[in-house]
């Protein structure tokens, strides 16, 4: 029988300690530096950042963290303060599987499943909720943009980072509706606050979770999605897009969280960008390719705050011009909510959207006042969505001046992005449309049309968008409208189903 050698000794080195693999023990020493966000120059610092470190992971890994160690030098004055790990073993890493390319499927349903299980566990408390609201989650990221700026010396700013300090600044300033539900919700919760594939260790009786943030309790008191987020985002680092956005759909599912996609995208962008900070206090170091990792990491964050804008997207156009059908599709591309005024008419009267209301132009339910309600509901409806992170498609004949100025006015009121589309096509192919379509929402006819068309105010602000050919080629057009930058983003989350109250 072959005896069974033990694993090599080797030493590892992060931007904030040393570590020693020697036998079955890991040994952990913080680095005495000074980064800004912590400053480990003193031992009793020190000291009591190893005691939190050991007090903290032994709630996600017992088996792991097993004490306080002390290691005396002849020439120091004082032992210095260790934390002593059980070894892991370095080929069950998960970011080694990551890179193999091994099935991750299993073990990433069961680390979401414990995080959200954490989550919904974790302890709360005022200091806790404290740091959920978004004037809490804008300071940290206005420190983060003084720290990177710090970083470069008074060189130029990496590229990006002025556009990434912009969006984040835009989103945050309509939001504060969204965070403001998310801490009535109970989504505020001590988590784990650093969730590294490097630090996850995919062993046979299920995974340990190792090395969570203990140097500053605030950033441990995250949005339970802002905490699941920086794994999706070192997965994508990785290389591994798919399994980021199956983790993150799956903490979704087993948090039952209803977050709008927009946050999701930020959380992911603010990760990226936090870890694009810690590599250029690498790079400082003198750690090969930390200055490369940091481009890229800004790149991600910068392609995630993208997608996540907020959008308020009006398209219009006379009845017959295939408004209902690109907005409709508009819709599902974006990920948004789609608003019709037609539908949102009938609902007000009381009728489905199927009943017939035919009048003539200016009569029965199409008379002024009902156009105003209808607008103002449509819009009223439409702020509350885009305060809660919610993008909005509107399809509406948007006819007037009058109309297109309070939609701006609340895409200035939500900080949300506004885009108008209007769809033109043929009077002829408008008109063979009308005469052949089933009972619907709307009910223009031709005789209606005709006047309205005649009424219907200039818009040189709209991109127009010629619907007369096939679907895909006009929702291709409104869709490079709406993101000029590009319509690719790194990852499609699938938000849980929600059974209605």
């Amino acid at each position: 029988m072959t005896e069974r050698r033990p694993p090599r000794a080797g030493v590892c080195e992060t931007h904030t300690a040393i570590l020693f693999f020697v036998g079955d023990r890991a040994y952990k020493v913080k680095k005495p530096v000074d980064l800004g966000f912590l400053d480990y120059t003193e031992r009793a610092a020190r000291q009591a950042a190893c005691a939190r470190e050991v007090a903290l992971n032994r709630r996600f890994a017992p088996d792991v963290y097993l004490g306080l160690g002390e290691v005396s030098a002849p020439d120091t004055e004082a032992p210095e303060p260790v934390v002593v790990m059980r070894r892991m073993p370095a080929e069950r890493r998960l970011s080694r599987l990551v890179r193999t390319g091994a099935p991750l499927d299993d073990v990433l349903r069961t680390v979401a499943r414990r995080l959200a299980t954490w989550h919904a566990e974790a302890p709360g408390g005022r200091d806790v909720v404290e740091q959920g609201t978004r004037d809490a989650l804008s300071s940290r990221w206005e420190a983060s943009f003084a720290q990177l700026r710090a970083l470069t010396d008074g060189a130029s700013v990496p590229d990006g980072v002025p556009e990434i300090e912009g969006l984040v600044r835009r989103y945050l300033a309509g939001r504060e509706t969204l965070f403001d539900s998310r801490i009535a919700q109970g989504r505020v919760v001590d988590g784990h606050g650093d969730l590294l594939a490097e630090d996850i260790f995919c062993l046979d009786d299920g995974p340990r979770v190792l090395d969570c943030l203990e140097f500053d309790d605030h950033l441990r008191y995250v949005d339970g999605l802002d905490d699941a987020a920086f794994l999706a985002m070192d997965l994508e680092r990785l290389g591994a897009p798919e399994a980021a956005a199956f983790f993150l759909t799956r903490y979704g599912e087993y948090s039952g969280d209803p977050a709008p996609p927009s946050l999701w995208h930020h959380y992911v962008a603010y990760r990226a960008f936090v870890r694009a900070k810690v590599s250029l206090i690498q790079a400082e170091q003198g750690a090969p390719g930390a200055e490369s990792a940091a481009r890229r990491l800004l790149a991600t964050a910068l392609r995630h705050l993208r997608t996540a804008a907020v959008g308020l997207t009006l398209v219009g156009g006379m009845p017959g011009s295939g408004k209902s059908t690109l907005s409709g599709a508009l819709a599902d591309r974006l990920e948004a909510t789609l608003l019709s005024s037609d539908r949102l008419r009938k609902e007000m009267a009381g009728l489905p959207p199927e009943r017939p209301a035919t009048a003539d132009y200016g009569e029965g339910l199409y008379t002024a006042e009902w156009t105003a309600r209808t607008y103002a509901a449509l819009l009223d409806r439409a702020t509350l969505l885009l305060s809660a992170g919610e993008s909005v498609v509107l399809d509406a004949t948007w006819s007037t001046e009058e109309q297109r100025r309070a939609a701006h006015h609340v895409a200035e009121l939500t900080s949300a992005d506004l885009t108008a589309l209007h769809c033109q096509v043929p009077e002829e192919v408008a008109a063979a449309r009308l005469s052949s379509r089933a009972p619907g929402p709307s009910d223009a006819g031709l005789d209606v049309a005709a006047v309205m068309t005649a009424r219907e105010a200039a818009w040189p602000e709209a991109v127009t968008v010629d619907t007369s050919g096939p679907l895909e080629q006009a929702a291709s057009r409104a869709l490079a409208t709406v993101r000029p930058w590009g319509t690719g983003q790194a990852l499609v989350f699938r938000r849980p189903y929600m059974e209605p109250d």
